[in-house]
């Protein structure tokens, strides 16, 4: 092991791990196209190699996939430093964040901070967040995204693609993993040509069982679950060398029983009082008494058609997707009462997207290329729930356990449409054979339509009609073909935001403008290079940037902020909620990437990001319990006399601050390292290194309790393969040493009720547990894959 961690600490690039890209029709066509370990994208809608290509692009490839053993989405992110993806505990949504910012606001008719695609169509976050599988690539691209492809995104944008059938050779694959910790998964596909040349089918599907997180509760219960199953069929017909078809559709199956992870706050406070039974984050347990239960179905049907002629090419392409999502909300969270008090919701969202460009094929008179189209996309998103407002009394004068009498159930509905509409355009001119001039512009027009209906009541409707331009523009100058400079700006606008949650029906002023929030712009500024050295067994790639907001949708942290919630009138009570500001931010950061090929067989890497964003004197929702305008780092929530006492009519604080704008820590890397060496002339052995390293970080600026130091977390891989790839045996430890870290705190639990015993007062029971959560635990697995014919 100490030979290996040596080779990893000296190491540096997934690019020496990386295969060519989904872009191509068959893996045999991307072998053609890029010979070598050349990595070719479609950042700016063709085939590139990346190395050429004026903008940071990391590449995940299907080979990435599966020889670091990466099933879930979210694993991605251990191969893409800077890149956090997230989803939501209620099952509802997610998203992810790259460059400094923090968004990840479950809100209505909005543009993510970072894009998803999948088959080159918008898609949301939570559909993508998911067991993969079956992938031929996938790009993150960092920085302003929209003038190109899709919908406006400040921070960058995520494609994947699916592989694509083989129009030539039959073929097919089966992969599975099982590992200590209750996984098992397994993954499977076959490729049909079913005339040969002209058309060609391919299926593929996954079945995932495993226990989660594994926080467990303390009460006897359930374990942690969680089975996933999916499908996948994809068609390809080219009856005309000039016209190409192609459709797709996946369902996605899941069903989840989740615990809450809690610790005792006296860990990281020694005045806080002591539990009753003791909690560290590392025994990764639950106050719950019963699991979150958690379903979803997703439906995508993807379709594409090319035409080509003349040096052109037509492309349209087309998705409509559908969500069924039924989430739960917990609203005893201290576990003061006996039993189960959830708030149920169901969400049923569904979107449609179409878009045509036309781009040259040939370069035009040997100096331009350029890109046209239209983009059209729907969103409905309706979102059904019922929140109980709980009557009860304590067993005993500061007991601390109660005793349901009743819930008054408050019966919510959320309607949100949304359409937008953009025209864009790219040019690109290539003066000699150094220099290139690219520029784009897209116009925008969105409308959008939110209403709130409670108790079969409509509350109130929001709406928007905007129209905007948005550009990007960059320059790049190859002073040798191993060498290229480049510098790019760019801009971007995401529309004003309605945000899901607050369904109080006496909202304030101050609570108004920090729910339904302007819309944000942005501007970037980049400059970096990429080289290639020692005839393209070195790669060193390395950018800076500096970003500004206006109006960006800040979140508060944690579970947000304490408020007067009047959702049931006659009752109200001190909820929290993550309010957003619209704030302005300053974003500075660094990117880079080393690759060496050391000698045949053996390839080393290293890929860093180091990004700071912070507020610049933005007017936030916090809690302020002493009412001197600075965030207070809370031990207990307030009561409801003592809440109004400090803000009134307000129902909340506000405050104004110079904080960091995102949670996730500012430097990470990642070091990867593989050695392959020959055991006869049918078998290569080999070992493989990956190991994450994260910078200090506070998940959430102004609580003192839960800044996370640094750490690194260490996954080493064995086996055995075919040296042509048709089968491999991989051993593999996912956090090897066993690391745990706590990631982020909560302010001490509460539980909110109307105290029938005191006339219905108000009433707020402390709890001294926090909500955490952690790193992910160890695993040890096994992994057996063999595929066949065009696989």
């Amino acid at each position: 092991m100490r030979l290996l961690s040596s080779v990893l600490l000296c190491s540096a690039s997934l690019a020496g791990l990386s295969t060519p890209a989904f872009a191509q029709s068959t893996d045999a066509a991307v072998d053609e196209a890029a010979p070598g370990n050349v990595i070719i994208v479609q950042a700016r809608r063709r085939d590139e190699a990346v190395q050429d290509v004026p903008a940071v692009i990391d590449t995940v490839t299907a080979d990435d996939l599966a020889k670091l053993n990466l099933r879930d989405f979210r694993e991605v992110s251990t191969v893409v430093p800077g890149l956090q993806l997230t989803t939501e505990a209620n099952g509802v949504g997610g998203g992810g964040r790259l460059r400094g910012v923090n968004f990840d606001v479950s809100a209505s008719g909005t543009n993510p901070t970072v894009e998803f695609y999948f088959n080159d169509a918008p898609i949301t976050a939570g559909v993508v967040l998911q067991q993969i599988y079956d992938i031929g690539q996938i790009e993150v691209q960092r920085g302003p995204q929209g003038t190109l492809r899709g919908r406006a995104a400040p921070s960058g944008s995520i494609t994947i693609g699916a592989k694509k059938p083989d129009l030539y050779t039959f073929g097919g694959f089966a992969d599975m993993t099982a590992n200590d910790i209750g996984t098992l998964n397994f993954k499977g596909g076959v490729n049909v040509p079913v005339i040969e040349g002209i058309a060609a089918i391919r299926v593929a599907g996954v079945w995932d069982e495993n226990e989660a997180d594994r926080v467990r509760p303390i009460t006897p219960s359930r374990d942690p679950f969680s089975r996933t199953k999916s499908g996948r069929i994809s068609a390809l017909v080219q009856p005309l060398e000039w016209l190409r078809l192609e459709g797709m559709y996946q369902k996605l199956d899941r069903r989840a029983y989740l615990y809450d992870q809690v610790a005792s706050f006296s860990e990281v406070n020694p005045d806080a009082p002591a539990s009753p039974i003791y909690i560290d984050s590392s025994d990764r347990r639950s106050i719950m008494e019963a699991p979150r239960p958690i379903h979803q179905v997703y439906d995508i049907y993807n379709w594409r058609a090319e035409a080509s002629g003349m040096g052109q090419v037509l492309i349209y392409q087309g998705q409509h997707y559908t969500q069924k999502i039924r989430g739960v909300e917990v609203q005893d969270e201290a576990n003061f009462f006996p039993g189960a008090i959830n708030q149920d919701t169901y969400s049923t969202p569904k979107a449609t997207s179409h878009e045509i460009r036309l781009q040259n094929d040939a370069r035009i008179a040997d100096i331009f290329d350029y890109v046209v189209g239209y983009f059209d996309y729907r969103n409905d998103n309706p979102t059904v729930l019922t929140r109980p407002t709980i009557l009860g009394f304590p067993t005993a004068p500061g007991a601390s356990t109660g005793i349901v009498y009743a819930t008054i159930d408050t019966a919510i509905e959320r309607t949100s449409e949304s359409h937008e509409q953009s025209f864009f355009g790219n040019i690109t001119a290539h003066l000699g054979q150094g220099t290139e001039i690219s520029g784009g512009l897209r116009h925008i027009s969105y409308k959008s339509e939110n209403g709130l209906i409670i108790n079969h009541a409509l509350v109130k409707t929001v709406g928007q009609d905007a129209k905007k331009w948005i550009y990007s523009a960059s320059i790049k100058h190859n002073f040798s073909p191993d060498f290229m400079v480049y510098a790019s700006t760019g801009s971007s606008w995401r529309p004003g935001i309605n945000v899901v949650g607050d369904f109080s029906q006496r909202q304030s002023e101050l609570e108004e403008s920090f729910v339904n929030l302007p819309a944000e712009t942005s501007k970037s500024y980049e400059l970096g290079f990429k080289s290639t050295l020692m005839g393209g067994r070195l790669r060193l790639n390395a950018t800076a940037y500096h970003q500004t907001f206006k109006n960006y949708p800040y979140r508060t942290g944690g579970r947000g902020v304490y408020y007067i919630d009047y959702t049931n009138v006659a009752n109200p009570v001190v909820t929290q909620f993550n309010f957003v500001g619209a704030v302005p931010v300053e974003v500075n950061g660094i990117e880079g990437d080393i690759g060496f090929d050391v000698m045949d067989g053996w390839n080393v890497g290293l890929i860093a990001s180091y990004s700071v964003g912070k507020i610049k004197g933005g007017l936030v929702p916090c809690n302020d319990l002493n009412g001197d305008g600075v965030p207070d780092a809370v031990t207990a929530a307030p009561s409801l006399d003592d809440l109004r006492a400090v803000v009134g009519d307000d129902n909340l604080s506000a405050c104004r601050v110079n904080q960091r704008s995102g949670f996730q820590a500012p430097f990470s890397a990642t070091l990867t390292s593989e050695y392959t060496f020959a055991l006869n002339d049918n078998m290569d052995g080999y070992l493989r290194g990956l190991l994450n390293v994260f910078g200090r970080s506070q998940s959430d600026p102004v609580n003192v309790f839960d800044d996370v130091g640094s750490y690194g977390l260490l996954n080493l891989y064995t086996g055995i393969r075919d040296p042509k790839g048709a089968w491999e045996v991989s051993l593999f430890a996912k956090n090897i040493l066993n690391t745990t870290k706590t990631l982020t705190r909560t302010d001490p639990l509460f539980t909110s009720y109307r105290n029938i015993q005191a006339g219905g007062a108000a009433t707020t029971f402390n709890s001294t547990y926090t909500g955490v959560t952690t790193t992910a635990p160890r695993e040890f697995g096994i992994n057996v894959r063999y595929a066949f014919g065009s696989r």
